[in-house]
């Protein structure tokens, strides 16, 4: 999905509190991890919520598909939305996209905890992360 288009939906959402609900409804959607999926290597380090996140290749065209697993409501939303920016990318694409972007257009960390920026950028570097070994593995 792209950014802009991301961000006038946000938008279109009116105050903070509406953005929250919207933020927990779209994580409630995120459903579960397989439990083989919840290891160490998957684990986002440096977020207060329990985060797994994994990638895989999309068919023969080198796109990601990014799937996430949170045990918080408002960070399993902002996982939402970066899923829906990091999908259908190329490995590199993913590496190179500036989320910094993202959150300034959706104007989140006016909204959100000291803790949470470092949890949120910990979980960008975790899709980057996973996206490197994706590449790795389908490099050679």
């Amino acid at each position: 999905m792209d950014i802009d288009q991301l961000a006038r939906n946000f938008e279109l959402l009116g105050d903070w509190d509406q953005r929250y609900e919207y933020l927990a409804d779209i994580g409630a959607k995120l459903g579960a991890l397989e439990p083989e999926h919840r290891t160490d290597a998957t684990k986002v380090h440096g977020c207060m919520s329990n985060v797994y996140i994994i990638a895989k290749p999309m068919g023969t065209d080198s796109k990601i598909r990014f799937r996430a697993e949170c045990d918080t409501a408002i960070i399993s939303g902002v996982i939402a939305i970066l899923i829906k920016v990091y999908n259908d990318r190329s490995p590199q694409e993913a590496i190179d996209l500036d989320a910094d972007d993202l959150f300034a257009k959706l104007d989140l960390f006016d909204h959100l905890s000291p803790t949470r920026h470092v949890g949120v950028y910990a979980i960008v570097e975790r899709i980057r992360a996973a996206a490197r070994e994706l590449q790795a593995t389908t490099a050679g």
